[in-house]
């Protein structure tokens, strides 16, 4: 049971049948971006939005028009002692209260739910029964304009209200001229039955004024829709922000699962590759060398010979795949002692100097003399030291030149330099050939091609020693390779710790 249910999750993992997930969020963000990309008249969604606005401002402005109109009234009794004004407050005030009752209404109704059309006749309603009160104004004061300074009074009362009306209606279209509409109609009137050029000039004036605040709440309407489309937008940009971090959350999960299943994969594929591997190489050996009796025909010699090298190959694969994934995975345990990186680049040089010589290659080596033991894993330097050397051969040209230096970091630390006057790697090629399974374009023309293991398992080597590796080429120039160790891995010489001298009198006559 268990290794069903084991099975059962890889299948898990590697499954790429399944949909994408939050496909429905992605699909609306995608939507509403075209929209306000393209953009167009408002939607039913914003003029909902602004029936929403205009009620907040409502509410918050609803002590203005009453307070104008007791400021009216108050004035009017103290300049001209009319009763009448008083009995105009109170109507004036019901119609600013039946405004605020609509703005109540709707303030408890959630945005979603709000029908525009019904709300927005319910205020123009409201706003024309205020345009009814203030045009009682108009005709209540033309009894009372007599003197210059009741003329005043009710020019400038007039116009704070137009004033008001139109920065408070800004965010509900058209309703201001149910407010106005009343009292210009009636000092119209006035005007034309008195066919005075006093009435027609004020008329003129209020008209001005009252086009004047119009244009400007038209201003402050486009400026708040505006607003609100950027308001939108952002929101719609925050869920979009919202849904690739959620989809980088399980890219990342799946990522983790195919690693897991990666893991598991290699851990129990390198048995099943390795057992017969053994058994190829073994017995390919065997009759290689003619250890149960000499083989003839050297054709099947050869044949012994490519099958024990294609195995060895093969061996040498999967233990690079092994050593990447065990680095990857961060079980790559270093097993530290004292080496010199003199020794070991001697004895790697040994391994590779055939190779060399049969490509009538150089081998310099330039080393500086008395450096002190590193701190590292012997076994990991040396598999770096052999990679660096092993392709440093391969693409060097017959006749080429390979300098190997060793020696002093100006820091304190040990560096190791493998350079070659061989093809070289552009430029851009560099971070693909330091990637796992990656090569240059001359490797993939080259006869000799390798796994693309090589430097990503050297550079992980030398991470975990803390140390660095960098590389250097240039195309048909050559390529340099260069290990860096940090100071701290230097093993320094210690000096015999000094003792004091011991009397040797004084102790015997201690113990007397």
């Amino acid at each position: 049971m268990p290794n069903t249910d084991n099975q059962n999750v890889d299948k898990i993992i590697v499954d790429r049948t399944q949909r994408k997930p939050n496909e429905a969020v992605m699909n609306a963000v995608k939507d509403k971006r075209e929209k306000l990309q393209h953009g167009g008249k408002i939607t039913k969604s914003y003029a909902r939005e602004m029936i929403v606005f205009h009620t907040n401002s409502v509410l918050q402005g609803a002590a203005i028009g009453p307070l104008l109109v007791i400021a009216t009234a108050t004035t009017s009794y103290y300049l001209q002692h009319s009763v009448q004004m008083m009995i105009w407050a109170i109507l004036a005030s019901l119609s600013y209260t039946v405004l605020t009752i609509f703005g109540q209404k709707a303030a408890k109704i959630p945005p979603s739910d709000i029908d525009e059309k019904s709300w927005t006749r319910r205020y123009n309603f409201s706003y024309a029964l205020i345009g009814m009160a203030w045009a009682g104004f108009v005709v209540m004061q033309q009894h009372n304009l007599e003197n210059d300074g009741n003329y005043i009074f009710y020019a400038a009362v007039l116009l704070i209200m137009v004033a008001t009306i139109a920065t408070s209606t800004f965010a509900l279209k058209g309703a201001v001229y149910y407010v106005l509409t009343p009292v210009v109609i009636t000092m119209a009137i006035y005007a034309t039955l008195t066919q005075s050029l006093f009435e027609f000039g004020h008329l003129a004036f209020q008209v001005v004024a009252a086009s004047f605040f119009i244009l400007l709440s038209r201003k402050l309407y486009q400026s708040n829709l505006s607003i609100l489309e950027h308001q939108i937008e952002k929101d719609a940009l925050i869920a979009e922000l919202e849904v690739a971090n959620s989809l980088s959350d399980e890219a990342r999960r799946r990522a983790e699962e195919a690693n897991l299943a990666k893991s598991r994969f290699l851990a129990s594929m390198s048995h099943e590759l390795r057992t017969p591997l053994n058994a190829i190489l073994g017995f390919s050996e065997i009759m290689k060398n003619g250890v149960m009796g000499k083989i003839e025909n050297p054709t099947y010699v050869q044949y012994m010979e490519d099958i024990h090298g294609s195995g060895q190959h093969l061996l040498n694969l999967i233990n690079e795949i092994l050593d990447l994934s065990r680095i990857e995975a961060g079980r790559y345990d270093l097993t530290e002692e004292a080496v010199s990186l003199q020794e070991i680049v001697s004895d790697c040089l040994s391994m590779v100097t055939l190779k060399a010589r049969n490509k009538q290659i150089t081998l310099t080596e330039m080393f500086e003399g008395d450096l002190p033991a590193v701190w590292a894993d012997e076994k990991a330097i040396r598999q770096v030291i052999l990679n660096l050397l092993s392709n440093a051969v391969k693409f060097t040209p017959s006749q080429g030149e390979i300098k190997i230096k060793l020696g002093w970091t100006a820091g304190g630390g040990q560096y190791l330099s493998v350079a070659d006057n061989g093809t070289g790697i552009a430029e851009e090629e560099i971070p693909v050939v330091l990637s796992a399974f990656g090569q240059g374009s001359i490797a993939i023309k080259s006869a000799e091609q390798g796994t693309g293991l090589g430097l990503p398992i050297v550079q992980a080597i030398m991470k975990k020693h803390e140390g660095n590796f960098m590389l250097k080429s240039k195309l048909r120039v050559g390529t340099t390779a260069t290990c860096v160790f940090p100071a701290k891995r230097i093993m320094q010489s210690i000096s015999p710790v000094e003792q004091p001298d011991i009397d040797v009198s004084k102790r015997r006559s201690h113990h007397r």
